[in-house]
C-alpha cells in the first residue's frame, strides 16, 4: 500500500499536497481499497469557501457512498475534470490522476495539524 512521504494525511483518509498556498486533495490508497470500485465522484462545491472538516463532496462505490471532508479551510478552485468521465482514476492512481480538488488554503498554519506519512501508516495499522 502506498503512502507517499511528500504528502500530508487526515484521520478521515484524505491526502494533501501543498504547493505554496495551494493544495491538491484526494483520498488515500487505503481509502480507495476500503471503498472498492469507485463509480461516481460528486463535488458541487466549486468556488465555495469551506471550513476544515466540512463536506466538500462524496464518492460512490459499488456498495457505499462516503462523504469527503476538507482537510484545510479554503476556497475550492478546481475540481478534477477527469473524474467526471473516469471516476476509476481514484482507484488506479489515487495520488496522481485521481486527485479530487485544488484549493486556495486560507491559513497554512492549519497544515501543522495534519499527519505525516509515518503517523498515517500507524493509524491504518502498517
Amino acid at each position: 500500500m502506498k503512502i507517499p512521504e511528500n504528502l500530508l494525511y487526515t484521520e478521515d483518509h484524505e491526502w494533501v499536497k501543498l504547493e505554496n498556498d495551494m493544495a491538491y486533495i484526494g483520498i488515500t490508497d487505503f481509502a480507495q481499497r476500503e471503498l472498492g470500485d469507485i463509480v461516481y465522484v460528486e463535488i458541487e462545491t466549486l468556488g465555495e469557501n469551506l471550513k476544515e472538516h466540512e463536506v466538500f463532496g462524496s464518492v460512490e462505490a459499488v456498495k457505499t457512498v462516503s462523504d469527503l471532508f476538507l482537510p484545510l479551510t479554503g476556497e475550492i478552485l478546481e475540481v478534477n475534470p477527469k473524474l467526471e468521465t473516469n471516476p476509476e482514476l481514484v482507484n488506479s492512481d489515487p495520488y496522481g490522476e485521481g486527485w479530487m480538488i485544488k484549493i486556495k488554503v486560507k491559513n497554512l498554519f492549519d497544515a501543522e495539524g495534519l499527519l505525516r506519512s509515518g503517523s498515517y501508516a500507524s493509524l491504518i495499522g502498517l
